[in-house]
């Protein structure tokens, strides 16, 4: 994603040309955010379920609204440069002034300033999405994988709930299976307009993700060949080397009988 695009979305993030006291922070505070971005659909199916109490739902949005008070008054802090930052990431100042939980409780718009925070889960991965890209290219099965394994989990979860007529997470989980895998069985049809909505999302999502995951894949037998074949070479290498050693043993034990025969 490009700087003009982040700039403009509000999640630009800390610049290369900052203190280094700021980019170190910055990312050291990438996990955290990451975790709260992945924390937030799972409390906000335990809200929908009633599997949290609401003083303990309160306590959690109190927890995440912290932490990006934190981060955005660390890195206003350390950064040289604090109105480009600030205008930079407004998104952050928007999720602080319109997040503080005790709005909530007084509020009639609660049920929808809930469900906003899944286009907060969003932005934040928007905002990460550099280090995903990252790790992702680096070629790693495993890693790309656990990423997968991640998406399908919390896209379960989601569904499950925007279209009551999926059901469970299982099948949620069945249903953004086949889909970001563009197999489509269809036994599993979203109905409601937000499900197709985030079903739509689900399909390009899939895109990206088959197609990272087939050149990782790729890599991955191509890096075990390779490996292989340095194996042989290896071996070849070893067996030569003891043959000449065996030859030059041999030149050595013919040229002292030579001597012996002149003596």
């Amino acid at each position: 994603m490009s700087r003009k695009v982040t700039h403009l979305l509000g999640i630009a993030g800390v610049d290369a040309s900052e203190s280094p006291a700021a980019i170190k922070w910055a990312r050291r505070l990438e996990w955290p955010v990451l975790i709260v971005a992945l924390w937030i659909p799972i409390q906000w199916y335990l809200e929908e379920t009633s599997a949290v109490t609401l003083t303990t739902a309160r306590w959690l949005d109190w927890a995440i609204w912290l932490v990006f008070l934190f981060e955005t008054t660390l890195l206003s802090t350390l950064v040289r440069d604090k109105k480009h930052y600030l205008l930079s990431n407004w998104m952050n100042l928007v999720i602080i002034m319109a997040g503080i939980p005790m709005e909530w409780t007084y509020t009639p718009l609660i049920g929808a300033l809930r469900n906003l925070r899944l286009l907060l889960m969003m932005f934040l991965l928007l905002r990460l999405s550099h280090r995903i890209r990252s790790y992702l290219a680096r070629g790693q099965l495993g890693i790309m994988l656990l990423i997968t394994g991640i998406v399908i989990v919390l896209a379960g979860i989601i569904i499950s709930r925007l279209d009551p007529s999926i059901g469970s997470i299982w099948d949620g989980m069945w249903y953004a299976w086949v889909t970001i895998s563009h197999t489509g069985y269809g036994d599993i049809v979203p109905k409601t307009t937000s499900a197709r909505f985030f079903g739509g999302i689900l399909i390009l999502l899939g895109v990206v993700l088959v197609t990272v995951f087939t050149a990782n894949l790729s890599a991955f037998l191509i890096g075990s060949s390779s490996d292989d074949d340095d194996q042989d070479t290896r071996k070849s290498s070893q067996e030569s080397e003891v043959t000449l050693q065996d030859v030059m043993k041999r030149l050595d034990r013919i040229e002292r009988m030579l001597q012996d025969q002149k003596k």
